[in-house]
Parts: structure tokens; C-alpha cells; sequence
């Protein structure tokens, strides 16, 4: 099953199944973007709107993409029923392994949540991440931690035929970090995020690259 169909049919349910890598990966994003001022936002991998949500508090506009129509669909459905009328919320379904059509420097915020394991190559997004950001920006990277893909961790659910499992590439932390900076990204922050602080392998990975 490609990408797009798993995160189509897992939409129905996403929001309410149990997922630790989900729920964790929204309290890294708060944690890590509370000292930066953006806004400008360009979501990439929005899901079903866990962070948009948060997003709305601080931005005056929000571009969130995704692979996922059905996914899209959710988080056009929370953004609307807020009714927020100070933020500019857009939605568009897009490959972003495809070159992206989202504009140039427009954004002073790039966030990637749960989504980069399911690219092959690093390099390319980075590269069109830095395109669109303005200087002084920043890049936001949640992801499971790859302790926890080495261990064999992986992004599934249970579907109508039983369990699905998307398909997934192992990134080091190193890869993520000199992708990052061959595009004029540098790093400014890196935080480990624990089920239970301190203890076992961490679970998400939440890095943060600043555009000089």
C-alpha cells in the first residue's frame, strides 16, 4: 500500500487511536518553537491538525500541506469549526518529494512533523525547505527517534484487513543535520523526548535550524 492510501485510510481514526509517537511529537513542537517568533507557517505533513491547531495562537497565516487528501480533509474540519479570523489558513495536497510550487522566502516557519520517515531522500527537501524560508527563519523537525527505528519501531495502525504498516527509511541524526546545513540551515537546538523523562530510548527527535 502506497503512502498516500495507509495515511488516507488511517485518517478515519488518527485522531483517537491509541499513539504515543503522535502525542509526544505534539509536545516536542510546543516545547521547541515557544522562544521563536513566527508568522508566516508552512506545515508540511499537517495530518489531521494537531499542531495547525496550536499554530493558529501565533501566525497570520498557515499553509498546511500534506500527501493525504482524507487527512487534509480533518484538519480543514477543526481549523473551520474555530473560526479563527486572524490567521489565513490554506490547505493543498502536494508530494513535496515533487519541486514545491509554495513560494519563495515567503515564510519565517518550515515544520516537518512525522512525515520525514517516509522520505527516501533528505537532501531535496531540505533544499526547497531553505528556498522558502526567509532569512532568519526557521525549520522545525519532529520525528521518531531513530533509537527507536533501530529497535524496529515503525509508523502503524490497525486497518480494515488487519495491521498496516507504512513504509519507512531510517535517518540517522547526522543525516538530518548535514542535510540541513549543505542549504544554509543551521542548528540551533536538539532535544530527545522520553515516554518517561530519562528513561529507556527516546521516542522523538525534535530539531531546530535557523536560516542565516
Amino acid at each position: 500500500m502506497s503512502t498516500q492510501k495507509a495515511y488516507d485510510q488511517w485518517s478515519s481514526i488518527y485522531d483517537t487511536n491509541e499513539n504515543k509517537t503522535r502525542d509526544l511529537e505534539a509536545v516536542a513542537v510546543r516545547k521547541m518553537l515557544e522562544p521563536v517568533l513566527f508568522r508566516y507557517v508552512l506545515e508540511i505533513g499537517a495530518g489531521t491538525g494537531k499542531n495547525t491547531v496550536w499554530y493558529l495562537g501565533f501566525a497570520n497565516r498557515i499553509l498546511a500541506v500534506d500527501l493525504s487528501a482524507e487527512m487534509l480533509a480533518k484538519a480543514k474540519e477543526k481549523i473551520d469549526a474555530l473560526g479563527n479570523p486572524e490567521c489565513i489558513s490554506e490547505f493543498a495536497q502536494a508530494d513535496v518529494t515533487q519541486p514545491w510550487t509554495f513560494g519563495e522566502a515567503c515564510f519565517d516557519l518550515v515544520t516537518f512533523s512525522l512525515m520525514l520517515e517516509h522520505i527516501e531522500h533528505l537532501d531535496p527537501i531540505f533544499a526547497e525547505a531553505s528556498r522558502a524560508l526567509m532569512v532568519g527563519g526557521h525549520v522545525y523537525v519532529g520525528e521518531l527517534h531513530p533509537f527507536k527505528q533501530y529497535l524496529g519501531s515503525k509508523a502503524k495502525f490497525e486497518g480494515e484487513t488487519g495491521e498496516v504498516i507504512v513504509q519507512c527509511f531510517n535517518h540517522h541524526v547526522s543525516d538530518f543535520v548535514s542535510a540541513a546545513q549543505k542549504h544554509g540551515l543551521q542548528l540551533v537546538d536538539l532535544q530527545e523526548f522520553f515516554d518517561v523523562p530519562g528513561e529507556g530510548v527516546p521516542r522523538v527527535l525534535g530539531l531546530l535550524f535557523r536560516k542565516g
